[in-house]
């Protein structure tokens, strides 16, 4: 079956419709009586990715989304792309199944372009660039904040589109054990178990997981094999909390995966090895009433290998932080000094060892005076190759009223070129850093947990890095190759962002809508694999003991290439889920995805799972 289009250029008028009633609908939960019921996000939640130190996220001057796990248990969602691809701004594409590689365009910015933290420890890919989410595991997530906009001015480098920052769970109270199982179509089967709690001056948590699936076949049209994966996860989180004022804590996350891949042209079992851990040691000290600081050492890994085809890629980013916050008054004041050392070997036709470093002082500022809010971040980041680099930002909020805030801000980020893009057998040593210049305004309503939002954002991308193929393509020496990496590109990410939520009696709504124009400046095209229309909408309610929720994805048309030749069409799916409690300590997990079977792609000549059921029990307590 062929899903229809979603867009708005006069091929349909369906669009056109939806685009109208989303925006209605949209306006309307954002301006209801305040007299709803209590819904999420309420006063007491906390996000630390928007400027390293915990805000109120009512308080945030950017553009920020969280999920706690009881969201993520409420959706019974199996993958982290199946939890954020239902939040504003952002897009996924995946090679095939759940373990194939996927890409993250968040407000249509490159997947290179979004950092990603693990309990403030970074991973990325000095081979590729940006992230394997796919090797992320969800049962060992607590909770994720999405900030959207740059944010290089706080964390350096990749910030250019965003920042995911996921954090594992953490033990609290008694000694408790947890154990669930579940199975689902293409042969997936599942089995996470867990500790944690705390005792004295210690805390603990301890998570262990194990997934394998038969898979579907990821290309129908060529290699006719079932591409199934295997994956074990594990992390774990111990705290000491030596006293009132000092705290220490390491924490850790590990990923093994073993999938299948269609390479071109290949009839053979291809198989993807990919291993990521996240690993991080934190003091965190407070001085006086006024000052606190955090010292962190952590190490990211990212190992990437395929078989039988020779391809193996090894990345290890290693940073030093010491960050220090002071309470003066109304005034904030935050400095910090961070280290950061990347590694990259790459043992493909040339072997690849290289490294480098990247320096940094970071300074912030923040004042409530009033209805009026300030924030101010500096950075400047010396790079042991191409030299310094200085970034900013400037927030602003004015509360019109103690519900609605307008809020504008300004800021520059940069993603410095992959060690492979400047020393592999298609490197360029002379490539610069790519830089972005972002503005936005926004609108923000927050009463009584009914939240609504609309943020207007351009973001110019210079020095863009393609990828540039041809005879005579490469003038720096590398003749012998047909291509090369060259600061070809320059691409505009700009949109409108709106979002709602509220919870009507018993039954929660959200809803959001993207309008957006990620743009190659170069060639006046759009963005390969982008949509310029994404509504999402989701519900959840109790009804006789059930927990029932349900979520809705729209995407527009697409293209899968930057000369806007092959069109991939826009495609609508609904997911259900629902949850009961059949103890006190046990509780059973039903989810249906692609209610309607659609068939669609996100890349040309990859398949997508249709209809997929899942069934899973879960035990949690003593």
């Amino acid at each position: 079956m062929t899903s229809r289009s979603f867009h708005l250029h006069g091929q349909t008028r369906l669009g056109v419709r939806l685009s109208v009633i989303s925006l209605a609908a949209l306006a309307a939960l954002g301006t209801a009586s305040t007299a709803w019921a209590q819904a999420a996000p309420s006063l007491k939640d906390v996000v630390v990715t928007a400027t390293r130190t915990s805000q109120p996220l009512t308080d945030a001057l950017a553009d920020v989304s969280l999920v706690d796990r009881e969201t993520i248990e409420r959706s019974g969602a199996q993958s982290l792309a199946d939890v954020l691809v239902q939040l504003p701004g952002v897009e996924f594409t995946r090679n095939g199944g759940p373990a194939a590689t996927t890409s993250l365009y968040l407000r249509g910015g490159e997947t290179r372009h979004t950092l990603l933290l693990i309990d403030g420890v970074r991973v990325d890919s000095q081979s590729t660039g940006g992230a394997a989410w796919q090797a992320l595991p969800l049962d060992q997530v607590e909770r994720i904040e999405v900030l959207r906009g740059p944010a290089a001015a706080i964390y350096g480098s990749d910030a250019v589109g965003g920042v995911v920052q996921i954090f594992t769970r953490k033990g609290e109270g008694a000694y408790s054990p947890s154990l669930s199982v579940g199975v689902g179509s293409h042969g997936t089967r599942s089995l996470n178990m867990g500790i944690s709690g705390a005792q004295g001056m210690w805390d603990y948590a301890l998570g262990l997981g194990r997934e394998t699936s038969t898979g579907f076949n990821a290309q129908p049209a060529a290699n006719p094999d079932k591409d199934g994966h295997r994956r074990t996860t594990g992390s774990a989180r111990l705290g000491l909390q030596v006293n009132r004022e000092h705290r220490l804590e390491a924490t850790w996350l590990g990923s093994d995966g073993n999938s299948g891949y269609d390479a071109f042209a290949s009839t053979k079992d291809d198989r993807s090895l990919q291993t990521l851990s996240a690993l991080g040691l934190t003091w965190q000290a407070k001085w006086s009433d006024a000052w606190r600081s955090r010292v962190t050492l952590t190490q990211g890994h990212d190992r990437y290998e395929t078989t039988p085809s020779p391809y193996l890629t090894d990345t290890k980013v290693n940073t030093w932080l010491w960050h220090n916050e002071w309470q003066l008054g109304i005034h904030q004041l935050t400095a910090a000094l961070e280290r950061r050392e990347d590694r990259l070997t790459n043992a493909s036709t040339t072997p690849t060892d290289t490294q480098r470093s990247q320096n940094a002082l970071a300074l912030g500022y923040g004042v409530k005076l009033g209805a009026h809010t300030v924030q101010l971040s500096v950075r400047r980041d010396d790079d042991s190759e191409f030299g310094a680099r200085t970034t900013g930002n400037v927030g602003y909020a004015f509360a019109l009223t103690p519900q609605w805030r307008v809020t504008a801000s300004a800021g520059t980020a940069f993603r410095a070129p992959t060690l492979f893009q400047r020393y592999s057998m298609y490197g360029v040593p002379s490539l610069k850093p790519e830089e972005s210049n972002n503005r936005e305004l926004g609108l923000k309503y927050a009463a009584q947990g009914n939240t609504f939002s609309v943020v207007a954002y351009q973001n110019r991308v210079t020095d863009l890095i393609n990828y540039v193929s041809g005879p005579g393509a490469c003038a720096n020496g590398v003749g012998a190759f047909a291509g090369c990496y060259g600061n070809t590109g320059k691409a505009t990410y700009s949109g409108v962002t709106l979002a709602a939520g509220t919870r009507i009696s018993q039954v929660g709504l959200n809803a959001s809508l993207d309008l957006q124009d990620p743009k190659d400046d170069v060639t006046g095209k759009r963005l390969a694999r982008r949509a310029k229309r994404v509504l999402k909408l989701g519900a959840d309610t109790q009804v006789a003991g059930w927990g029932l929720a349900g979520d809705v994805l729209l995407s527009g048309d697409r293209y899968n290439n930057a000369a806007n030749t092959q069109l991939l069409p826009g495609y609508g799916v609904l997911n259900l889920s629902a949850t009961k409690p059949l103890t006190r300590n046990l509780s059973l997990l039903v989810r249906l995805d692609n209610v309607a079977d659609k068939d669609y792609q996100t890349v040309t000549g990859y398949a997508t799972a249709g209809r997929t059921a899942f069934v899973g029990l879960k035990w949690s307590g003593l």
